[in-house]
């Protein structure tokens, strides 16, 4: 489960939602089937489809030395009706 990194929670992942949707940010080396299978083991749900595309790579500069960001997979999965995903705790 260390290849999921996080949830994406944005204007347009809030949409996406309400078409059943879910984004999350996930390690550049896995791919689609080991995805599907982690979110339907992890989260006990039905997953139809999986989406996914790599992020631009955006510079950083700290002084005089140039750098690149992290590079994740950023993937949007569709789950069957009558499933969804907790993305908060009710603690």
């Amino acid at each position: 489960m260390d290849q999921i990194k996080s949830p994406i929670l944005t204007e347009k992942t809030i949409r996406l939602l309400e078409k059943n949707q879910y984004s999350f940010d996930v390690s550049i080396e896995s791919n689609k089937t080991e995805i599907k299978k982690w979110i339907e083991l992890f989260f006990n749900v039905k997953v139809t489809a999986v989406n996914s595309h790599r992020l631009p790579v955006r510079k950083k500069k700290i002084g005089a030395i140039i750098g690149y960001s992290v590079r994740y997979k950023r993937v949007i999965i569709k789950l069957k009706s009558g499933y969804s995903i907790p993305l908060f705790s009710n603690k």
